[in-house]
């Protein structure tokens, strides 16, 4: 569930290692693939990793640069924070840019090592509403696992999207489809629907529509009126809103109600 605090010492551990992929997969690269189009409206592969660098320094309390930003890809006033850090490290070359990556994900680390039981547990504004520390650090990892693949599709290349890291931050992926099964697909009351991911990530995921509402349910009594099946890369993208290259590598297929099934594959975004 993503109301409880997640394992420090798992967590720790998955979100150091995702720092570490995020550094092997840009290192080496020359200025023209920092500067490559990413998965992401406006930002390029060298603006996704600046914008990790700021959310990071953020909570190694650095104050945010002062600067006027604009673009059409800015909705809102995060988008604005995150704008302004991207726009202080532009003039960055590739290299210098891993450089302070690496720096300010070794602070971090270093926090995170000394962070007390107590803090852990400690209930704090995140982008979800009050939540524990430790899960905020969980949407971290999501954050930063999701930027991963926003990268390594703008540069045309695979990673391996599924394991530890995989693991521990996909339940930040399962938080919004009892609105997309409702509000988005328009599933009526006493729906049942199944999303089957075939892989890396392998779970069936069920959701039960009561009234207006939807949940997540262990099982289902009888099969679901409509069954989802495709890829977990497909499905983080669908639920990213990463639109752009996700229909182009991975299919997906639908059993049951045809309708609704192709309703809630695209009504999965809950992110970008």
């Amino acid at each position: 569930m993503t109301d409880t605090v997640p394992d420090r010492a798992q967590l720790v551990a998955a979100l150091t290692d995702q720092w570490d992929a995020l550094a092997r997969l840009v290192d080496g690269l020359d200025e023209t693939a920092w500067r490559k189009p990413s998965a992401l409206p406006g930002w390029t592969v060298f603006d996704v990793l600046a914008h990790i660098i700021g959310t990071e320094s953020i909570l190694l309390g650095e104050p945010t640069p002062d600067l006027d930003v604009t673009g059409e890809h800015i909705r809102n006033d995060v988008g604005t924070l995150n704008e302004k850090w991207i726009e202080s490290l532009r003039p960055l070359t590739g290299q210098q840019l891993l450089e302070r990556f690496r720096e300010v994900t070794a602070k971090r680390a270093q926090a995170l090592a000394e962070i007390s039981p107590e803090r852990w547990a400690e209930e704090l504004p995140t982008p979800v509403g009050m939540a524990s520390y430790g899960r905020f650090m969980r949407i971290r990892l999501f954050d930063c696992w999701m930027h991963e693949h926003d990268i390594a599709d703008g540069l045309g290349v695979s990673v391996d999207e599924g394991g530890p890291r995989a693991e521990a931050g996909f339940p930040e992926l399962l938080t919004g489809l009892g609105r997309s099964a409702v509000k988005g697909a328009g599933a009526l009351d006493g729906a049942t629907l199944t999303i089957e991911l075939t892989g890396p990530v392998t779970r069936n995921l069920h959701i039960a529509v009561t009234g207006k509402r939807a949940n997540l349910v262990e099982s289902l009594d009888d099969p679901a009126d409509t069954t989802l099946s495709l890829d977990s890369r497909l499905f983080a993208r669908f639920c990213g809103g990463r639109t752009l290259f996700a229909g182009s590598k991975w299919k997906y297929a639908v059993a049951g109600d045809f309708d609704l099934g192709e309703r809630l594959a695209h009504s999965l975004a809950f992110t970008l």
